[in-house]
């Protein structure tokens, strides 16, 4: 297995590969931090369900994606923070995805959340990435 540099946006890349390509589900390598996604991108639904396969030596997340009438509930998504260039953003500056229609993803102090649930609970951080 290579070593990734950037395994958020592998997790991401894999969702979005597999809803184009039609496919009920993914596995990715399992981290705390794509569990969090995982979690918030069910919430928002754009995902039906996951879990966590702890056994082996190797954990692993399973991804169950979303159709709705056999188009998938993600239409796309936008990586927004990069290993070498960060990209953090106060409350006021959360950005709204096509209007309110899709959801960004931000990492604050209190966790992972919801662009939304971030400005409700006043709060800012790094920009993960955006999902429509």
């Amino acid at each position: 297995m290579a070593a990734l540099s950037d395994p958020i946006s592998d997790f991401l890349i894999r969702f979005k590969n597999a809803a184009r390509a039609g496919k009920d589900d993914f596995t990715a390598p399992f981290s705390k931090v794509k569990a969090e996604i995982a979690r918030i991108l069910k919430e928002e639904g754009y995902i039906w369900s996951y879990e966590v396969n702890t056994e082996g030596d190797f954990p692993s997340i399973k991804v169950k994606v979303r159709y709705i009438d056999g188009t998938p509930a993600l239409t796309d998504l936008k990586k927004e923070s990069k290993p070498g260039r960060r990209h953090y953003i106060g409350v006021e500056e959360i950005p709204k995805v096509l209007g309110g229609l899709g959801i960004t993803i931000v990492s604050t102090s209190q966790g992972l959340m919801a662009g939304h649930r971030a400005k409700k609970k006043n709060v800012g951080g790094e920009l993960i990435a955006s999902v429509w």
